[in-house]
């Protein structure tokens, strides 16, 4: 080759590599922006960790790496636990230690002596609930137990329980107490003080609205707001419905007239409903929208909840 003039081939060599080199550096901005993007779309914590490691710092989990630890502090509540041995231990005796019941009560609780009732003493048992459970020292618990006798009579008995810290097993450690009955709590004020007229709109809406919620006359969805989905009871459960006293949170529910678009009302409604078996008092709470000169369900909750507006 002559002096003076350089090979190309010698010159490209470089400049070849240098170019392999670049693209695989795009490739990995681009592995990176697609990995991060994922993890925008997946949520917050996938994003941290996107951050922190990036796209070719992914560790597989060791097969003998052991599962993390669950807190099961509010699985380990023996309420059930305790329901079923007093329901075996008052169903037992003494004197029928094979029985079926007697035998269970031993295995849930095998230090506590089970009860001698004479014959036709006491009315029978109907059924027992648990009603309380408070956590002490330790796995320690006091679950109060009601028993609800056939003559209407119910005694309340406090069932000392252990539980280990997983909720996993469970032992009666002491013959159970009768014990006074929780104490009534205090009622707040209820928030619906304002009287909703019987002939508005709003009352009206509510009774076409639970007649065919409740006894499959006409469509729920004509009465429900956007994007609000909510199925009649199935089969319908009662022939008619009556609506009675309707309470509103809101002074503008107590006019006649649908007030203007988007207002917002919550009402508690007292009905009545009725089939073959007889008449039924119910109550619901719901949250209505105005839109289009009508109004529109968009909440329903059973029940009385005193202290608050309908959900």
């Amino acid at each position: 080759m002559p002096l003076g003039k350089k090979s190309w081939r010698g010159e490209a060599a470089p400049v070849i590599a240098a170019g392999v080199e670049l693209e695989k550096m795009r490739r990995r901005v681009r592995l990176s922006r697609l990995a991060l993007f994922t993890a925008i779309a997946a949520g917050p914590v996938a994003l941290a960790v996107a951050v922190v490691s990036g796209p070719a710092s992914a560790e597989a989990a060791a097969p003998d790496r052991p599962a993390p630890v669950r807190t099961a502090a509010a699985a380990a509540d023996p309420a059930g636990y305790a329901q079923v041995f007093l329901d075996a231990w008052l169903r037992s005796s003494a004197d029928e230690a094979g029985s079926v019941q007697a035998r269970l009560a031993q295995s849930l609780a095998p230090d506590v002596a089970l009860p001698d009732p004479a014959a036709g003493a006491q009315s029978k048992l109907r059924s027992v609930t648990a009603v309380r459970s408070v956590q002490r020292d330790g796995g320690a618990w006091a679950v109060t137990v009601a028993a609800q006798y056939a003559d209407s009579t119910v005694r309340y008995f406090d069932v000392p329980v252990a539980a280990d810290t997983r909720g996993a097993s469970f032992a009666v450690t002491g013959a159970p107490g009768v014990v006074a009955g929780p104490a009534r709590a205090a009622v707040p004020k209820s928030p619906y003080s304002v009287n909703v007229p019987s002939d508005g709109a709003l009352s009206s809406t509510i009774g076409e609205f639970l007649g065919a919620y409740l006894t499959g006359t006409g469509e729920v969805d004509r009465y429900l707001a956007p994007r609000v989905e909510l199925a009649p009871v199935s089969p319908a459960p009662y022939t008619s419905v009556a609506v009675g006293e309707v309470s509103a949170v809101e002074e503008v529910a107590a006019a006649g007239p649908v007030p203007a678009e988007g207002t917002k009302v919550q009402v508690l409604v007292q009905a009545e409903a009725r089939d073959e078996a007889g008449r039924w008092p119910l109550a619901y709470e719901f949250a209505l929208t105005a839109r289009s000169g009508r109004w529109d369900v968009a909440a329903l909750q059973s029940g009385t909840v005193q202290g608050g507006g309908a959900r």
